[in-house]
């Protein structure tokens, strides 16, 4: 042997004992992987998810514990369904799990998910988020919709009034305009659910993205064949139709808005979202130029974590309260004493209504809008609990289990708001117990505003009506099927009687 080969081999006998060291503990990192079910060929662990995958997620969890990891068709995927887990993923390990994975419906309608629920981990998000904390949702602006929030308020529980005259009301169906119209007020400064040429149209086009947005989308699990399963199912032609659709739409909100600003003395009505980024967009202040799409991206964002979550949570409430009478008559009889005699609740009041603030709570727990929240994607890799989980995974937080976890919850299936008249745990991010809105950089930044909305329309509604069930029904035969999606329906309408209090 030559010097040069003995040189060289003395110089490639290290580095190749350290790359075997490295693969070693590669290998030994990937091994220590959190329990799970058996993995089928080529779907994994997919059959296993079913029409309520919340439910079949938690199910995992009873079986295999509050870490699982599964293989759900091409993608590696670990499940959290315990407040101590999802602590150590959405705090401890809040900056390696802050991306998104790619969701083709995000980006196919957020405009290659340019919004900021969807869009990845990087410098646009960073300023986007920050936007919408100092500007859109901040506590001085979510104060300036406070009248808007009394007027919709006052408009639903009128509506209540109108049909209780006919006899049963369908409170279901007047929820969602409630929760739809203010949306449109505070983001596009008109209610265009209530009358006016685009009702039915905009109507459509909301119920239609709630689907499309909605579930498990099944080229979402395999990436690599995405574009022809989207094209089977017909998902691709859909996505495309009503991304045309809102695309149009907010280009006529967008004119509107630009023709207004022009009118003299246009600049002192109160400013609603679009305004807000039309002002941020034209000051050019920013390192990332907001284009248009971006902002009819974040516009739209607003309907997916506004409208729907308010009106299910709405809906859910009123429909445990029903089936729980005791608890509807502490409350009704908590906030008349507490009110006296007035016309219409108003946000000042809200804060002597401790009791409200624990049955919205309570709600809250028991029936989170999002009960899986949209998946993390980990940047790097994490070491939680005892386990560890490779970059590039995903992660489900499963808030519905985790509000029912008799870990941390007492008779955790009863609805008892009491459990929250001397706790602390709050619903703002900082109490893993409970998450309807997540924890971390990846939280809602409109918990202020959707709470408020909430309890404002909650109190109206106990305030002004003493509500029944339709004669011959029992709260026993309520039919609570949940309808999975990005939000979480109840499957049957809450038909009611209503009978004016004052």
């Amino acid at each position: 042997m030559s010097p040069q080969q003995i040189c060289l081999l003395a110089l490639a006998l290290p580095l190749l004992l350290l790359i075997l060291r490295l693969i070693r503990r590669q290998q030994g990192w990937r091994a220590n992987l959190p329990p799970g079910p058996l993995n089928l060929p080529i779907i994994g662990s997919l059959h296993r998810l079913g029409s309520a995958p919340h439910l079949s997620l938690a199910e995992l969890a009873r079986q295999h514990g509050p870490i699982v990891y599964v293989r759900l068709g091409e993608l590696p995927t670990c499940v959290l369904s315990s407040a101590e887990m999802a602590k150590e993923a959405l705090k401890t390990h809040d900056a390696a799990l802050a991306s998104r994975p790619t969701l083709c419906a995000a980006q196919q309608l957020f405009y290659g998910s340019t919004d900021i629920a969807f869009a990845p981990y990087g410098p646009y998000w960073r300023q986007v988020r920050k936007i919408c904390i100092l500007e859109l949702f901040s506590t001085k602006r979510v104060q300036s919709f406070r009248s808007m929030r009394e007027q919709e308020a006052a408009h639903l529980v009128s509506s209540i009034r109108s049909s209780c005259r006919v006899g049963e009301v369908d409170l279901t169906e007047l929820l969602g305009p409630f929760a739809n119209g203010l949306l449109c007020r505070v983001a596009l400064g008109k209610n265009y659910c209530e009358g006016g040429e685009y009702e039915r149209e905009f109507k459509r086009m909301l119920e239609e993205y709630q689907v499309l947005l909605g579930g498990f989308s099944l080229g979402d699990f395999f990436p690599s064949l995405e574009g022809w399963l989207n094209l089977i199912t017909g998902m691709a032609s859909r996505m495309k139709k009503t991304f045309e659709d809102f695309d149009r739409f907010f280009d006529r909100v967008i004119e509107d808005h630009r023709r207004k600003s022009k009118v003299p003395g246009g600049e002192n009505h109160v400013k609603d979202l679009v305004d807000v980024l039309l002002e941020i967009q034209s000051d050019g202040l920013e390192q990332i130029p907001l284009t248009m799409d971006n902002i009819k991206a974040i516009i739209l964002d607003m309907f997916a974590a506004g409208t729907d979550t308010t009106f299910i949570t709405l809906d859910w409430g009123m429909t445990e309260l029903i089936r729980n009478p005791r608890v509807m008559k502490k409350a009704q009889d908590h906030i008349r004493s507490k009110i006296g005699h007035k016309e219409q609740i108003e946000e000042s009041d809200l804060q002597e209504l401790d009791y409200l603030s624990a049955v919205v709570k309570e709600i809250f727990r028991l029936h989170p809008a999002a009960p899986v929240l949209i998946p993390h994607l980990s940047m790097e890799d994490v070491k939680i609990g005892e386990y560890n989980i490779p970059a590039k995974t995903r992660f489900f937080v499963n808030v519905w289990a985790i509000g029912r976890n008799p870990k941390s919850w007492d008779n955790p299936e009863e609805f008892c708001p009491e459990r929250f008249m001397n706790s602390l745990i709050d619903f703002k991010g900082q109490d893993f117990e409970l998450l309807p809105f997540g924890a971390g950089r990846r939280s809602c930044p409109a918990i202020t505003f959707g709470a408020a909305t909430v309890e404002l329309a909650l109190a109206n509604l106990l305030y002004h009506f003493n509500w029944e069930l339709p004669p011959g029904v029992r709260p026993e035969e309520f039919d609570l099927t949940e309808v999975f999606g990005i939000t979480m329906h109840r499957k049957e309408h809450l038909v009611v009687v209503a009978k004016p209090y004052n």
